[in-house]
């Protein structure tokens, strides 16, 4: 008799970007993934450059997936989250994380924007954006590079972000799959990856 074999990943990637409010908000989802998750998750928080970054530290004490401050270079393997480091642009090329130090993108550095327009072009439609609480516009036009490749987006709702400026803006550009709280996020990415579909 042979075994049956579990269904391959939809996704391949998750992209979450957040600002003010994010660690929170970063906590919450990555407490509710599966230490099976399939996928490898990157994740821009807008932090202060002046001073050296704990959020890896902090997010790895919070979930069962493994977490580390991303490096040039590094391959992007399932079931790791990789946070860019203060002060650097998160890039992803063919599965592997790059970083730059190019100019700021709405006054900041890491880019939501620039972190969905590389996940966009290297995975197409199989990734996942996730925009959760934060200040500004960053990550709407990244998110619409995402659906123009076939991907999905993810938005956190009004009622659970601390602030709803990213959030908002990502909803505006009409790109957006699906609105939750934050409570539901996690489940929806652990469903959505595993290849079923959320109701």
């Amino acid at each position: 008799m042979v075994a049956e074999r579990a269904p391959a990943p939809r996704f391949d990637i998750v992209a979450i970007a957040s600002s003010a409010g994010g660690l929170t908000a970063l906590t919450a989802v990555l407490a509710r993934l599966p230490d099976s998750f399939a996928a490898g998750v990157v994740v821009v928080q807008h932090l202060d450059p002046r001073h050296r970054s704990l959020l890896a530290a902090i997010l790895s004490r919070r979930t069962r997936l493994h977490v580390s401050s991303a490096t040039e270079g590094m391959v992007i393997r399932p079931g790791h989250v990789y946070v860019a480091p203060p002060d650097h642009h998160l890039l992803v090329d063919r599965g592997t994380l790059t970083l730059s130090q190019a100019e700021l993108v709405h006054f900041t550095r890491p880019s939501a924007d620039l972190l969905f327009e590389s996940v966009a072009a290297s995975y197409e439609a199989r990734a996942i954006a996730v925009v959760l609480t934060g200040t500004g516009v960053d990550g709407a036009t990244g998110v619409t590079a995402i659906k123009k490749r076939g991907g999905t987006v993810i938005v956190q709702d009004e009622a659970t972000s601390q602030f709803f400026g990213m959030p908002s803006a990502a909803i505006k550009t009409g790109d957006v799959d699906f609105v939750l709280s934050l409570e539901e996020i996690g489940p929806a990415l652990a469903v959505l990856v595993s290849g079923d579909t959320p109701d």
